[in-house]
């Protein structure tokens, strides 16, 4: 809690101003009771009308002052408690976009999600309520029973017994809410869970006609929110028959003894009106401490679940002592002896990997599905390091480099085109944000996407739809492409990202390319494409079998020999001979 509400530090002043005037109202407050002893003891008893409406007079100036207090406090509150949560989304934000691919793996999406929207807006709201009327309500107590001991303290004995066991019994329900809230948040993660890949994959449920399946499985993540839910207001719904059972015995014997009391000249029927007012008022706000116990329990779960996202260390960051003005501008590659495998696993996915790629050489990476292709790939622009090796860059360790710099000239496209919501301007200089339009209208022709883009209705200013679903995916590939050269990379990391391309646009793409003076890789499973390649490397589990130009490995590679066969359907003893 303590990391959460230092982001309150910079609205100190706007805190200090709202409690101020919050604790005016107060005073009024608990003054009204007084004042209508004096009204009741000094004028109606007594006759004296005069005393009746100055009593009465002060009372109605105080309320003005609170009227006034009340409405500036709201403005005051409301300032903090928005400000507060901007600055807390914004933090929260930062801190995922700094994330490795391994932090990533402790939260899932929709958990973070849910963290960056509900749990934030939970406490944002549990700070403009204690700014408004939360603080009010136990100060308000606090202040009642010390003002009805001024008044009559024999009285009061009543609601000082009763006042500490219900504050035991709210410490109680406090912390039991607490873990009962926090299991809310986990199952409201699951809801947005299903519904995200509900909503991502529609056009799959459809295809596949699992509606029913899919409504089942929401409808079971929804009925455990639902039960979770009713577990823990089951729980608050019980503090307010306890809070008023014990109140209202107190205001009874208060009444009880109160008129013994005036009977025997030992209380003024003022004194009695005014504890009994001051009564009322504590019920009163103790009768919303259910709700401030709510609030103030679901805002300590999200508080812990937003700081475990703040307080994740981050596991892939800078070297202290790396050099951050080193640039390089060659692009050569070399693994050497490299192993990986994921966090948490066991099960390395890349074993003793060396190859070398020269500078603004073009190399294919060829192999099964699982081979370890594109955890390769990660490695290079770091977003992940390795376990055992080195990857050196131009001859430098890549993690001598600042992660800034190298990845500012890796242009690198995934193996699923993923585009954002904007233009198709947008989209591609998210490459590059300073890109001029002339540049972009280059790129998306090297890309050989700029014919596609002229014949949309407003062109490059057309609006995508999400994720691009208004495009093809030879389109939609041919855009994230276009988005990486707009880089003008020095590495150029292509993930298979030509498999919807057919041959004949693919060859004019990739002739494009060369003129980038860039070291390219691709992942692909054509040898059409391979075959253009500088040099070739064959991964089977994780491990490199082979490595060479197109010529080489078509005449002593076994492997490469049945690719070759199974996509082009021909022998290759002539093409072993003429390499021999």
């Amino acid at each position: 809690m303590g990391r959460i509400f230092s982001y309150l530090k910079p609205y100190k002043l706007a805190v200090a101003i709202a409690l101020l005037l919050m604790l005016t109202e107060l005073v009024v407050e608990l003054l009204h009771p007084l004042l209508m002893a004096k009204i009741i003891d000094e004028g109606i008893l007594t006759g004296d009308l005069d005393a009746v409406l100055k009593w009465g007079g002060i009372m109605v100036l105080f309320s003005f002052i609170a009227f006034a207090a009340g409405v500036t406090n709201s403005f005051f509150a409301a300032h903090v408690s928005q400000s507060f949560g901007f600055d807390i989304r914004k933090g929260l934000f930062g801190k995922i976009q700094s994330f490795s691919f391994a932090n990533f793996s402790l939260f899932p999406t929709s958990s973070l999600i849910t963290r960056m929207t509900n749990d934030v807006t939970q406490i944002q709201n549990t700070v403009f309520m204690s700014l408004r009327i939360m603080l009010r309500a136990p100060l308000l107590v606090v202040g009642g029973v010390i003002m009805a001991l001024i008044v009559n303290w024999q009285l009061a004995l009543f609601l000082v017994i009763g006042v500490p066991v219900l504050f035991l019994f709210l410490v109680w329900v406090m912390k039991k809410g607490g873990a009962l809230f926090k299991a809310v948040q986990e199952k409201l993660d699951g809801v947005n869970n299903v519904m995200r890949e509900n909503l991502g994959g529609i056009r799959l449920i459809k295809a596949f006609l699992r509606k029913k399946h899919e409504i089942k499985r929401f409808g079971h993540a929804s009925e455990e929110l639902k039960n979770q839910t009713v577990n823990a207001l089951r729980l608050m719904e019980i503090t307010m028959p306890i809070l008023l059972l014990i109140m209202n015995g107190s205001i009874l014997a208060v009444l009880w003894f109160g008129t013994i009391g005036v009977s025997n000249g030992g209380a003024q029927v003022g004194e009695v009106v005014a504890i009994v007012n001051y009564a009322t008022r504590i019920t009163g706000a103790l009768s919303i401490f259910s709700f401030i116990i709510m609030a103030f329990a679901r805002a300590k779960a999200s508080a812990h679940r937003i700081t475990d996202v703040l307080d994740e260390e981050i596991d892939l960051v800078d070297k202290v002592d790396v050099d951050k003005e080193a640039t390089f501008l060659q692009g050569g590659i070399e693994f050497d002896s490299v192993s990986f495998r994921y966090p948490n696993t066991d099960i390395p996915v890349l074993e003793d990997i060396s190859f070398r790629a020269e500078a603004g050489s073009t190399v294919a990476i060829m192999g099964a599905t699982g081979a370890g292709k594109s955890s390769l790939f990660q490695l290079i622009p770091r977003l992940y390091d390795v376990d055992k090796g080195i990857i050196r860059v131009d001859g430098k360790d890549l993690t001598d480099l600042s992660l800034k710099k190298l990845r500012r000239q890796i242009g690198y496209v995934p193996q699923e085109a993923l585009l954002f919501s904007g233009t198709v301007k947008e989209n591609i200089a998210w490459g590059k944000e300073d890109a001029s339009l002339e540049e972009i209208i280059q790129v998306a022709k090297d890309a050989q996407i700029h014919e596609t883009i002229d014949r949309l209705p407003k062109k490059y200013e057309t609006v995508l739809g999400q994720k691009g679903v208004n495009l093809s995916g030879g389109q939609k590939q041919r855009l994230s492409i276009a988005r990486a050269l707009v880089r003008k990379p020095k590495i150029l990391m292509l993930d298979d990202s030509t498999s919807a391309l057919d041959l004949n646009t693919e060859a004019k793409l990739l002739a494009a390319i060369k003129k980038y003076q860039c070291t390219m890789f691709i992942v692909t499973q054509k040898v059409s494409t391979a075959m253009e390649a500088d040099k070739i490397l064959l991964i089977e589990d994780g491990r490199l079998l082979e490595e060479g130009s197109h010529e080489k490995l078509l005449a002593t590679s076994e492997l490469y020999q049945k690719i070759y066969q199974s996509q082009f359907g021909t022998e290759v003893a002539e093409h072993v001979q003429a390499y021999k």
